[in-house]
């Protein structure tokens, strides 16, 4: 049997390889980390008319992807985990629950792909002042853990990832991470 080759990899994926047997925080840090980076990837090169082009029947596009993830990025770690203020953070239209999904006349991919990127780095420099046992306040569920939050975002992100992977297909063929 050859040893696999992990340098190869893109760091975030030769990350989730080599914490093979780490710890839990690092584990599930890697594993976010490492599906956002697919995402990205997944929407990087793409056109601008192809990031907003709708080829299922829901409003899922590449583009609007990217931009529901950011809304999610600051929902469970801006609203919830550090419990900003709704009125300093963006409206959610609960009322559209598609508006996450579609760019607006002056969003571009270049712009939604940064402002994810951002909100990414805001999210780690939040979840890097609890530990995993941290429980806040939610307003449904009671509350939440940290741990629980980086599993349901690890869920939410590698969902998101599997859509991007097909609709990427469908747009130009391109396959793998």
């Amino acid at each position: 049997m050859t040893e696999f080759d992990a340098a190869q990899l893109p760091p975030p994926a030769r990350r989730v390889v080599e914490i093979c047997v780490g710890e839990e925080r690092p584990t599930l840090e890697a594993f976010l980390d490492y599906y956002r980076d697919a995402v990205t990837r997944k929407v990087s090169g793409v056109s601008e008319a192809d990031a907003r082009r709708q080829l299922v029947s829901s409003a899922t596009t590449l583009g609007g992807i990217i931009k529901h993830l950011r809304r999610v990025e600051i929902n469970w770690f801006e609203r919830v985990l550090a419990q900003t203020p709704d009125r300093d953070l963006p409206p959610i239209p609960w009322d559209d629950p598609d508006a996450g999904f579609r760019l607006g006349p002056g969003e571009n991919l270049d712009l939604v792909l940064a402002d994810y990127e951002r909100q990414c780095e805001r999210s780690r420099q939040l979840a890097s002042r609890f530990s995993l046992a941290d429980a806040v306040a939610h307003h449904e569920l009671g509350e939440v853990s940290l741990r629980w939050i980086y599993i349901h975002m690890i869920e939410e992100t590698a969902r998101h990832a599997g859509h991007a992977d097909i609709l990427r297909e469908q747009l130009d063929g391109t396959l793998g991470p």
